[in-house]
């Protein structure tokens, strides 16, 4: 009986570290999330400094034409979100960007991808970038209109800041196509080994 006991005992072993592995998956990447930083500045300072560009620089009645009809730059001032929707809810707008960065920042906590880190370091700047109009320019106060400044053919103007967002939504779509999880991990790992595969941190 005791060596069965030991047999049992023995072949409990290996099963415990696949048990403790999740939780050291779990604690951010410093790297990553270093990466989450500097794409959410980059960001968020192309944005901010484009807009102050185009406030000082571009007349609203007088759109620059930059590459023929495809590309001009026409400044409006828009108080609904990207691409002028919902311009009667400021506020609304105003409340939905910041649960956002929160969120985000919430779960970047389990961050382990890079091009998860790159998809919500876009995500954060751009949010935050239209979120700072709400509040620095006029009437301000949550309430104030984005600087929009970029047009192309049939298409609603938009700034820098759109295009982070969309660009995020779209590379966070493709992710998910992948089945390629915040954690680095394909769906079919999580209940397997847990190896990590080509989209997770290479530390």
């Amino acid at each position: 009986m005791p060596e069965l006991q030991g047999e049992a005992g023995a072949a409990l072993t290996p099963e415990e570290p696949p048990a403790t592995a999740p939780k050291e998956r779990s604690r951010p990447s410093g790297r990553l999330l270093a990466l989450l930083v500097v794409v959410a500045v980059c960001c968020y300072t192309l944005d901010q400094v484009t807009k102050a560009l185009a406030s000082a620089k571009l007349d609203p009645m007088r759109p620059k034409h930059v590459i023929g009809s495809l590309l001009q730059l026409h400044l409006t001032n828009n108080p609904g979100a990207a691409f002028s929707i919902a311009t009667n809810a400021t506020w609304v707008l105003t409340i939905i960007a910041s649960v956002v960065i929160l969120a985000t920042i919430f779960i970047a906590r389990r961050l382990r991808s890079k091009p998860w880190a790159c998809a919500l370091g876009l995500l954060i700047g751009g949010a935050l970038g239209n979120l700072t109009d709400r509040f620095v320019r006029p009437p301000g106060g949550g309430r104030g209109h984005v600087v929009d400044f970029l047009e192309l053919p049939h298409w609603p103007i938009f700034n820098v800041a759109d295009c982070c967002v969309v660009t995020a939504a779209c590379l966070i779509a493709l992710l998910a196509f992948l089945g390629i999880g915040i954690d680095g991990r394909r769906a079919a790992d999580r209940t397997g080994s847990g190896t990590p595969t080509a989209g997770g941190d290479s530390e």
